[in-house]
């Protein structure tokens, strides 16, 4: 195992992260979390680095190690091979920055559950995205949101040798000043440009995802399900650069989980609202979402609409269904008596929605680590419904294509200790000059469908305004087909 200690320099920079990291857009496999929003709570940190030490990526059991040039496959279960590698590296934490210092940036795609669990497999990949795709990373911009102050980290990773892993982290962060010096210049703002409104095509027809509630209900009936979360997915030409779509994004809808992560042959656009799991040494907490109104379009019915969600019982049983999968999901790895409901339901407001939101915590035991916390709980129970396999396999059966990346995770596995992953939602993916994204509801006995299916408008709207922005203002004009 090699032992590092970070070298972390506080610098002074007059401009924010998302204009920072046009220096660093195009270099291979960089990356920005990026905090939008709730700098004082969940969103305190944002993250840009870029040229990772190593890749890991796998599609099912065939994993691809990429380290130096250096191919290596193997053939076994991706999370075990991600714990031989996180065996390798640790980090010092250093008390001054208590977060993300160095180690793996990237997600884990909703379709890695079929390593966990024996599903069905009848939905096309169309796709073939990688199950994971993380970048092992030795050196960070660290902006502290909360506080206006940035730092400059570097391990000198992967050099064994101490003395020559100093100076390679020395030498990294000189590299990175210099580029910061280029830094004036950015206009972040100019959203003048229309696209042509092109028909946004789903993966459903309407009447289809009318029935597919209606087979879901069915099944709740059954007794086979509670809930189940449905999803559909839009696709329609990209005619902007990725990252230009990802700043009227990250305008229209801020988020404390948001990220754009520029990956080889695919680049992935988040504002995510929702966190799936944050560990700090042993110390566990997930946060999920369930419960959504649309904001309203004057001060009273904005009110109106939040009042309405607060008090919808439909909304609350499901949310309180969730807390107690992922009450039950944490059990698996966490001290006996340690998970608990730190807030049952609060209310979350963002630019086009309002939420429901939980926050439960836990206790890892002493002999599980982080990757073992992932498994245990992956893919997060506010997406798929309860019971959580059954639930999987009846949307494997309904939705017409793999979900992918959608409804998986995005974040950061440190080599310190620190974690923090987001669930992909809100997230458009470009791959071949496409955008794809998909929108979801949970559809519970008493749902209507016509009501379900425009949920997934609404969650959709933030997404088609940065589709369709003119000269600044939000314009949803696209036609689904």
């Amino acid at each position: 195992m090699i032992e590092a200690k970070p070298i972390i320099e506080e610098i002074s920079i007059h401009c924010p992260p998302q204009e920072v990291f046009e220096i660093f857009k195009d270099e291979k496999n960089s990356v920005f979390l990026d905090s939008g929003m709730d700098h004082e709570r969940s969103g305190k940190f944002s993250f840009i680095t870029a040229d990772p030490f190593l890749i890991f990526r796998s599609k099912r059991n065939r994993i691809e190690v990429i380290k130096q040039g250096k191919l290596e496959i193997l053939k076994e279960n991706p999370f075990n091979a991600l714990k031989n590698i996180f065996y390798n590296y640790k980090v010092k934490k250093i008390d001054t920055l208590k977060t993300f210092t160095a180690g793996a940036i990237g997600y884990f795609g909703y379709d890695l559950g079929w390593q966990l669990e024996k599903l069905p497999r009848i939905a096309v990949d169309d796709l073939k995205l990688n199950d994971i795709y993380l970048g092992f990373y030795d050196w960070a911009l660290v902006f502290d949101n909360n506080n206006k102050r940035c730092y400059i980290t570097s391990t000198g990773l992967p050099e064994k040798d101490p003395n020559l892993r100093q100076v390679l982290a020395k030498e990294r962060i000189k590299n990175v000043r210099n580029k910061l010096r280029t830094i004036e210049g950015y206009d972040s703002d100019d959203f003048s440009n229309l696209i042509d409104t092109p028909l946004l095509f789903s993966n459903f027809k309407k009447t289809s995802y009318l029935q597919a509630v209606e087979r879901v209900k069915k099944h709740i009936t059954a007794g086979d399900i509670y809930q189940a979360n449905l999803s559909q997915r839009f696709m329609t030409e990209l005619k902007i650069k990725p990252y230009e779509l990802y700043k009227k994004l990250r305008t229209i809808n801020p988020a404390p989980f948001a990220s754009f992560l520029n990956f080889e042959d695919l680049v992935i656009l988040s504002a995510s609202p929702e966190r799936f799991l944050r560990i700090s040494d042993r110390n566990v907490i997930t946060r999920p979402i369930k419960g959504t109104r649309r904001r309203g379009d004057t001060a009273i019915e904005d009110e109106k609409l939040k009042e309405e969600l607060l008090s919808s019982e439909k909304d609350r049983a499901e949310l309180i269904m969730i807390i107690d999968l992922e009450r039950n999901d944490l059990g698996k790895v966490c001290d006996y008596g340690s998970v608990r409901v730190k807030e049952l339901i609060t209310l979350e407001s963002y630019a086009t929605v309002f939420h429901l939101v939980s926050t439960i915590r836990g206790k890892l035991y002493e002999d599980k680590n982080h990757i073992d916390c992932i498994k245990a709980c992956f893919p997060g129970g506010s997406i798929t419904g309860a019971p959580k396999i059954r639930a999987m396999e009846i949307l494997e059966e309904l939705e017409p294509t793999k979900r992918g990346i959608y409804t998986g995770s995005i974040g950061y596995l440190g080599f310190n200790g620190e974690t923090d992953l987001n669930i992909v939602i809100r997230t458009m993916i470009v791959k071949n000059d496409m955008v794809y994204f998909h929108v979801g509801g949970g559809i519970v006995a008493d749902s209507i469908p016509e009501n379900e299916y425009q949920e997934t408008l609404i969650k959709a709207k933030a997404l088609i305004d940065a589709l369709y922005f003119k000269n600044g203002q939000r314009v949803s004009t696209a036609q689904v087909a």
